[in-house]
């Protein structure tokens, strides 16, 4: 009796264990993701200390970093809620399994979903992730000089 409760038991964990590398994965986006999120704040916190002892030309190129630095941080805010997302549905579709295999339950429907959703939370984390990196590099090119600076206050 034991041997067969055991014999269920080891494909029941299997199924239900294998989303966890998902959140493995996700968790170590997470982590870069945050680095890059304080990265942000900290350099902003740089620039405006700077601010007040600098000419008018390097104020305008810090300023257009700021704007650069702001738009970042709504792009690495969004991932990360995405990428959040991602894990808490890979945790609930972890929990439909095991409820569905332990208790012969069959809701086919909603465990499809919330893998759907799962990878569809990860795919815009990373469109978001992408985009903010793209930024980053418009920012460089600012900092180098190879961005013109926009007129006074004008336009992004």
């Amino acid at each position: 009796m034991e041997r067969m409760l055991l014999e269920n038991l080891i494909p029941l964990l299997q199924v239900s264990i294998s989303p966890v590398i998902l959140i493995s994965a996700v968790g170590l986006l997470l982590l870069s993701m945050t680095n890059r999120y304080a990265r942000i704040f900290d350099r902003t916190h740089q620039i405006i200390v700077r601010l007040p002892n600098v000419n008018s030309e390097e104020r305008k190129k810090l300023i257009l970093q700021v704007r650069l630095l702001l738009k970042q941080a709504y792009l690495i805010r969004a991932a990360l809620s995405f990428a959040a997302l991602s894990v808490l549905c890979a945790s609930i579709l972890i929990f439909l399994l095991f409820i569905s295999t332990a208790f012969q339950l069959g809701f086919p429907k909603l465990i499809a979903s919330f893998f759907l959703f799962t990878i569809l939370s990860l795919l815009f984390s990373l469109l978001f992730f992408i985009f903010d990196i793209n930024i980053s590099l418009n920012s460089l090119k600012v900092e180098v000089g190879l961005l013109k600076i926009e007129k006074e206050n004008g336009g992004n």
